[in-house]
This record gives C-alpha cells, sequence and structure tokens, in this order.
C-alpha cells in the first residue's frame, strides 16, 4: 500500500501526469516505463532526431504491437472457436485488426487525443489512430510482458469493445482490407481488367489484381466491380496464408 501511495504521489508531481492518467483510464493501469508510452504517441511527422539522422517516432513500437495483438487475437480466436475453419479464423481476425476497425477503436478509447503530429500533415495519415493502438501494445509488451499485455487486450478490449456475434455474420470487404494492407505496408496495389467472356447477358469480365507489381490473383464476374471484390479476396488470402505459412 505505501508503495502504490508513493507512485501515486510521484506521478501527481510527474511532467508526464497527463500520460500517466490517460493509460490508467484506457487500460486500468500505470505504466512503469513512461518512456515507451510516449513513444507510442508519436507519430513519426512529429519524430525526434536523435543522432546521426535517426529520428525516433512509434513506428518500431507499432511493428511489435502489430505482431502481439495479432498473436493474442489468433490465440483467442482458435479457443473460442474451435470447430471452425482456418479459413474462418483468418477473417475474423482481420475483421477485428483490420486498419479501419483499430482507427475506430482507438477513437473509441480516447487514444486519438493524445497523439503528437504535425498537424499540417495529419490529413495525410489515415492510419494514424490505429498505428498509435498497435505501438502502444508494443509498449505495454515491453513494459509489463505477455501475458500482462493478453490480460489487458481480453479484459479491457476484446470482451468490451467487440461484439463477436455482430462480427462473424458481417461481410468483410476484402477491397478495402487490401487496400489498408497495401496502404501499411507501402505496395502499390492496382485492379486490371484483362478481357471479356462471353456476349449479352452471359458476358463476364476477368480481373487481375497486382501487389507490389506482382500479380496475385484473378477473378471474373458479370460485373467489373464484382470481379475486383472477388480478385481482392482471393489475393489477400493468399497473402494471410503466405505470412502463416
Amino acid at each position: 500500500m505505501l508503495g502504490q501511495g508513493f507512485q501515486r504521489i510521484k506521478i501527481l508531481f510527474s511532467s508526464n501526469k497527463e500520460i500517466y492518467i490517460s493509460i490508467k483510464n484506457i487500460f486500468g493501469f500505470y505504466p512503469g516505463n513512461i518512456f515507451l508510452y510516449e513513444l507510442a504517441l508519436r507519430h513519426r511527422s512529429a519524430a525526434k532526431p536523435i543522432t546521426n539522422g535517426v529520428k525516433m517516432s512509434n513506428e518500431r513500437l507499432e511493428y511489435l504491437g502489430d505482431a502481439v495483438l495479432g498473436t493474442i487475437v489468433a490465440d483467442f480466436l482458435f479457443k473460442k472457436f474451435p470447430l471452425k475453419d482456418e479459413g474462418f479464423l483468418t477473417e475474423m481476425r482481420s475483421k477485428i485488426v483490420s486498419r479501419s476497425s483499430l482507427n475506430k477503436l482507438s477513437q473509441k478509447l480516447g487514444i486519438d487525443k493524445f497523439i503528437q503530429v504535425d498537424n499540417d500533415q495529419n490529413k495525410h495519415f489515415r492510419s494514424i489512430n490505429g498505428d498509435a493502438f498497435e505501438a502502444l501494445v508494443g509498449a505495454i509488451f515491453l513494459d509489463k510482458g505477455y501475458n500482462f499485455t493478453r490480460n489487458i487486450i481480453m479484459d479491457r478490449v476484446i470482451t468490451v469493445q467487440y461484439n463477436l456475434d455482430e462480427l462473424e455474420k458481417s461481410e468483410m470487404n476484402h477491397k478495402s482490407t487490401l487496400l489498408e494492407y497495401c496502404q501499411k505496408n507501402k505496395l502499390e496495389l492496382e485492379y486490371k481488367m484483362v478481357r471479356e467472356l462471353g456476349n449479352g447477358y452471359r458476358k463476364q469480365f476477368e480481373v487481375e489484381v497486382y501487389v507490389g507489381g506482382k500479380l496475385k490473383a484473378a477473378a471474373q464476374d458479370y460485373s467489373i466491380k464484382g470481379a475486383e471484390k472477388l480478385a481482392a479476396e482471393k489475393a489477400y488470402s493468399h497473402i494471410t496464408a503466405d505470412q502463416t505459412a
């Protein structure tokens, strides 16, 4: 008790008081290494130079948090749905950790209010809120360890912020998911309508989708948009399969 009281007094007089209290309100605990959480909330547009032209931002923590979050969600879904196949589990995980989902989650939790960003460039960064959430997951992991992080994500995020029944029934927008993947990994995404098959009401369109200049999938449908959607679904399935192989 004496230790907790001393910690509260220390926080009250700390220059980082706002971040300490914000993390406590959002995740239910006080940070240990406050530097990690400050860094997690610093977007690359507001990066601080340290030495030899190197700048510190939340990108490395985002990379780590992405892996940790993916593992926690995959483990949870594997146990939650013991009879579902790999395709179902992959799609559910994508729905939970997609960039649009994490952007909304970050705003619901109020994380977006504490992100350090160059306001003149803010409008160009569509994934800034989701990136910050992943970076915070990386910070919690380094500060508290995997088991602590897993419990926080399960108790404060998955079971509170997501309705799994609704999520299971919702249709996944594979074109948006593939676009988010390409934006996150700085890869060019291109759809090409390569040929028309048949005539009249039987006419179909064949579309190819290229990721990073490489052909990832092709599909046919009675409309170009439909073919693009099917091709995006195939392409994203190939990508996630390669990642889990």
